[in-house]
């Protein structure tokens, strides 16, 4: 039975390899039919190697930043084993985005019980807050082009601050918020609750520490992504945050395709237009071309953070797990 099971898993996993692949190269074709990827590349060169560099450097980093945030939010599971912690991660991330309809969340609690022995149970409610976190970060950050648009005043700025620490405002008040939403949420919707309220730390540093890690992360990202579309220009500034926000919303939310392919572009158009983008002549071509580039930034910075994750263990001569070199030592 179990082999069996095995069999089918692997059919399933080869299924979803070769139907990512396919939509990857049509993605392909189609742009070169619509623009030509000569035409798409060449924004890169205007853009400069030092600023792409940068920009890759600063992505890159947020991967660090995450695995620091799961090693606080595990720290006795994951103690002295910062860089196997941080290849699981990236395993993680990588399947994210290869995945489609967010199947590849599903990895991270196995990941964790299996390499760190954190029970499933566990990791599933830890990576549900961690979402929420992930989701009003991203909100908060891409909030900074709302502030832009409404021309930096003091009261958007301090609605901007409001909302930004709501998290820290409201986790002292958690008990009678979780027994409220019990007693109004429908009864289906009561292993939410119960998983929100084992997922979220039960000390307020601990809190602090994993929202502050959030915003850092998410907060870099963001910022990149609106500097990133600004240089291939993308108008107004509050759009170019935009354009962020919607990119990364159709990463988090379940209408993902695999790698991204086209949600990843569109969401950044959608998110842009929602936030003012110029519409003038050739602003759509401008915005179109931007997108995919943007793109094709966080896949390439998936990619190399995936390479650092898989190198640095092996530089450091901890390229096997735990398990398997006490296994040798035994």
């Amino acid at each position: 039975m179990a082999e069996e099971a095995e069999k089918r898993n692997g059919r399933m996993k080869n299924r979803i390899a070769l139907l990512a692949v396919a939509l990857i190269l049509l993605y392909a074709a189609f742009v070169q039919w619509i623009w030509g990827w000569p035409a798409i590349l060449a924004a890169w060169a205007e853009v400069g190697v030092p600023s792409v560099l940068l920009a890759l450097v600063l992505l890159v980093g947020t991967y660090f930043v995450r695995a620091h945030r799961i090693a606080d939010y595990f720290p006795r599971e994951t103690a002295g084993r910062f860089l196997w912690l941080f290849r699981v991660t990236q395993i993680h991330n990588m399947l994210n985005i290869m995945l489609p309809f967010r199947t590849g969340e599903t990895s991270f609690p196995l990941l964790m019980r299996s390499e760190f022995g954190v029970p499933l149970a566990h990791g599933t409610s830890a990576l549900l807050v961690l979402r929420l976190l992930d989701l009003h970060a991203l909100l908060a950050a891409a909030g900074i082009g709302l502030v832009a648009g409404a021309g930096y005043g003091l009261w958007a700025w301090l609605l901007w601050l409001a909302f930004l620490l709501s998290p820290i405002v409201v986790l002292p008040f958690r008990d009678p918020v979780l027994a409220l939403a019990r007693r109004k949420l429908p009864q289906r919707l009561e292993k939410f609750v119960e998983e929100v309220d084992d997922g979220i730390p039960r000390n307020l540093a601990a809190f602090v520490r994993a929202w502050a890690l959030t915003v850092l992360n998410w907060g870099v990202k963001v910022l990149v992504l609106a500097w990133v579309l600004a240089l291939m220009g993308v108008e107004p500034i509050a759009a170019c945050f935009g354009g962020a926000l919607g990119g990364e919303l159709s990463s988090v939310l379940p209408v993902h395709a695999p790698a991204g392919v086209g949600t990843y572009p569109a969401g950044i158009a959608a998110g842009a237009a929602v936030f003012g983008v110029d519409r003038g002549a050739g602003a759509a071509a401008v915005l179109a071309k931007a997108s995919i580039n943007a793109h094709l930034l966080m896949i390439v910075s998936a990619l190399a953070g995936t390479a650092v994750s898989l190198a640095l263990p092996i530089l450091a001569g901890a390229g096997r797990r735990p398990q398997d070199r006490q296994r040798q030592g035994d």
